[in-house]
């Protein structure tokens, strides 16, 4: 919370993928490739993985990443979305971070992985008008530049941020 409190009213990037899901390698790495290249500041959720290890630790850019935001194991994602420096959150859209989303009224960047994610990711853009879905690849990855892409047209779109507080 310090970390947030040093940054200026809606200006970082929350990132989390819940607590199940595991994220494949490819996609930790596109996401790293899309923060940097956004410039933006972020907070990130990379949990450990089944076997142990930190998953951040195999970031090839780590370093670089760890002067544009945070990188973190765990955080209470009720109070970080009720942050006033949080802008944006890119989340896989299960129904916990959606609804917790919702009610904090912070937008989203949408980047469902299976299951009701992908209906939910669907309310998020085409119903509720809160956020965007990020496209994948033929491989099924998102890629860094879509995800830069999103990540802005979220941050500056005013639409999302009055929907999502409505």
């Amino acid at each position: 919370m310090d970390w947030l409190d040093e940054n200026p009213n809606e200006s970082v990037i929350y990132i989390a993928f819940g607590s199940y899901a595991e994220i494949p390698n490819q996609l930790i790495e596109e996401i790293a490739q899309g923060l940097l290249k956004s410039g933006r500041p972020f907070l990130w959720v990379i949990r450990k993985g089944k076997n142990g290890g930190k998953s951040e630790e195999n970031l090839r850019c780590k370093e670089e990443l760890e002067k544009q935001g945070k990188i973190v194991t765990w955080c209470s994602q009720v109070e970080v979305l009720h942050h006033p420096s949080l802008d944006c959150f890119l989340t896989h859209c299960g129904w916990n971070s959606t609804l917790e989303s919702l009610v904090s009224g912070v937008p989203i960047v949408a980047c469902p992985l299976w299951n009701d994610q992908l209906c939910n990711a669907k309310l998020i853009q085409d119903v509720l008008k809160i956020g965007v879905r990020v496209s994948v690849n033929d491989e099924g990855i998102v890629e860094k530049d879509d995800l830069g892409r999103c990540i802005d047209v979220v941050m500056k779109g005013e639409d999302y941020r009055k929907n999502a507080k409505k």
